[in-house]
């Protein structure tokens, strides 16, 4: 199963030096069943597309979190022997799951990202998280904002040089 974990730069080359994703258990976004039920028209590729849109909110959370990181939206695309909760105990539409694994490097297929051009609507939006998840109609704009900028792909092969070429904190300026 193609599973999508959120992620910062800081998060994407601490998984890379280690071979792995980690610390379980992990939160990541997958097609589930509540995720199928709710797009009940979409074919694979918009549930998947769904997903991924799911896991790249989820890692402005982790910016927010994190705020010597580079305001970049990082999200790891990775295969996995995941089973998601058919038993109705999820919100319908979610595509979220915990997995108690750890994902060895190995199993990633790529990686997505944000432009360098798109860390102000990113850097905004991780501002306002907290707000966001109160409620505040500006913040929850903010954070839908984010969803304008398109995740450039990259092969596993391109990660290290990516990292290295965008420096530890994934080109922004201290």
């Amino acid at each position: 199963m193609r599973v999508y974990v959120p992620a910062t730069f800081r998060t994407l080359s601490a998984a890379c030096s280690a071979g792995e994703i980690g610390p379980a258990p992990l939160t990541v976004y997958a097609v589930t069943p509540a995720l199928r039920e709710w797009y009940a028209e979409g074919d694979d590729e918009e549930l998947e597309y769904a997903a991924m849109a799911q896991a790249a909110r989820a890692s402005v959370g982790l910016l927010a979190a994190d705020p010597g990181t580079a305001r970049r939206r990082v999200v790891i695309a990775a295969e996995v022997s995941a089973v998601p909760p058919a038993d109705g105990s999820v919100e319908l539409g979610d595509a979220r799951l915990e997995l108690h694994v750890l994902i060895p490097w190995r199993s990633v297929a790529s990686v997505h990202l944000d432009a360098p051009q798109a860390t102000t609507v990113i850097g905004k939006a991780a501002d306002l998280w907290d707000a966001a998840q109160d409620g505040d109609d500006d913040a929850i704009f903010a954070l839908d904002s984010c969803e304008g900028e398109d995740l450039m792909w990259y092969a596993t092969q391109e990660i290290p040089d990516l990292l290295a070429a965008e420096g530890p904190r994934g080109g922004q300026r201290t």
